[in-house]
């Protein structure tokens, strides 16, 4: 039977109408199987195994939330590129896949196969696995595990629970919540929200062609004390530097991080952006124990019974004014601060267990989609023992080799 879109998922899914926000999941392999559509056969039974990828959009009654209802697995969502590129011409028909955002009433992923890629960072020559998945679907979490189910990991992508409830009854129970959170931030129990950012040129409305750019390190080159943090630090340095070097003022240079949330398996979407400063003014030790710190806080706020009290009030808004109101929101508006002056989007993608064709993986990256507010956004993936730090930039507001190589100086270090 058809399931109910979570309130959450429902405006990720209308929101995409306005904003693209596709997710591209890249997974690198050593090697390229001799025969690729039998390959590319094993996915198509590993993805008929799996529920969770046989779902699709249902939205055909405007005063009710989407639903989701299971289908057949179509040959149309396996694609097949042509093989034998090199591995910056790899990345640059990567961002050229955004061109063609998914319709969730069709299909809610694809997979694109790159074979024979030349080149790739740990590996001679080997083959590129993109899996493009709606954001309704999932989010960072689960999408990495929907892409492993087609890629050979074992396990059942657990199925998401229907939420209920009433609007008054939540509205008011988040409204005590909220009351008890403002006495907990007077009291200092609870850390208040990040301050906003001011403007800088990264926060352009993106004017020219997207590219991406891929690092690939070893885990212990970031690790300390965590990949993100050793990640956020060094986009820091980086960052900090090619701003001032513009005339900018890099001193309260922010980054907006996705946050997970407490899981309670009632949405395909369970995160929360916080924003971090990335304190470019002290040295690279003060630097990572200030971001981490402020990561810890933002962490002890999202636990408050004032922040899980306002999200079932969200789960329990009428659709009718959930629909309405998404449908106000103007993508080419500007504010006049954000809460990060880019994306930071860091996610473990498990252990280095997925295979195509036989060939091993041995990187995974992502890349963040870029906003009418963002002209820069980054991606931080681990698989194995490698972390890929990659940059989703507009051409025009960045310039994106002399970023790309200051951060390689930073993460370097």
């Amino acid at each position: 039977m058809p399931r109910s879109m979570a309130a959450v998922d429902a405006q990720m899914l209308w929101m995409s109408a306005k904003v693209p926000n596709d997710q591209f999941l890249l997974f690198a392999f050593d090697g390229s199987p001799t025969r690729v559509p039998d390959a590319v056969d094993e996915m198509r039974r590993r993805a008929q195994s799996c529920p969770e990828l046989g779902l699709g959009a249902l939205d055909n009654i405007k005063w009710r939330y989407p639903r989701w209802q299971s289908g057949e697995i179509g040959a149309d969502q396996f694609v097949t590129h042509p093989g034998g590129r090199g591995w910056p011409d790899c990345l640059d028909a990567v961002t050229a896949l955004a061109a063609d955002q998914l319709d969730l009433r069709r299909m809610s992923w694809r997979a694109h196969v790159f074979p024979e890629v030349h080149g790739m960072p740990a590996a001679a020559t080997g083959t590129v696995v993109v899996i493009q998945i709606g954001h309704a679907l999932g989010d960072g979490k689960r999408s990495a595990a929907l892409a492993g189910a087609l890629l050979g990991r074992r396990g059942a992508i657990p199925p998401v629970a229907a939420q209920r409830g009433w609007l008054p009854a939540r509205t008011v129970a988040a409204w005590r919540a909220h009351r008890q959170l403002l006495r907990d931030i007077e009291a200092g129990a609870v850390p208040p929200p990040a301050p906003p950012r001011p403007l800088l040129s990264i926060n352009d409305s993106p004017r020219g062609n997207p590219v991406v750019r891929t690092l690939v390190v070893r885990r212990e080159q970031l690790s300390v004390p965590t990949v993100t943090i050793g990640a956020l630090t060094a986009i820091s340095d980086a960052l900090g530097g090619y701003l001032a070097d513009r005339g900018e003022d890099p001193s309260l240079l922010g980054a907006e991080v996705p946050m997970a949330g407490a899981g309670n398996g009632h949405a395909h979407n369970d995160f929360r952006n916080v924003g971090v400063g990335l304190h470019v003014a002290v040295d690279r030790a003060q630097r990572a124990r200030l971001i981490a710190e402020e990561l810890a806080a933002q962490r002890r706020r999202g636990e408050h019974p004032a922040m899980r009290a306002a999200s079932a009030a969200f789960a329990a808004t009428p659709a009718a004014l959930l629909r309405w109101g998404t449908g106000k929101f103007d993508p080419e508006g500007r504010v006049a601060a954000v809460s990060g002056n880019t994306v930071v989007s860091s996610v473990n993608r498990g252990a280095a267990d997925l295979s195509f064709g036989g060939a091993s993986v041995v990187f995974t990256a992502g890349y963040p989609a870029l906003s009418p507010m963002m002209s820069l956004t980054h991606g931080v993936h681990g698989i194995g023992e490698h972390v890929a730090v990659s940059v989703h930039a507009d051409s025009v507001n960045v310039d994106v080799d002399d970023y790309v190589g200051r951060l390689r100086v930073a993460i370097g270090r």
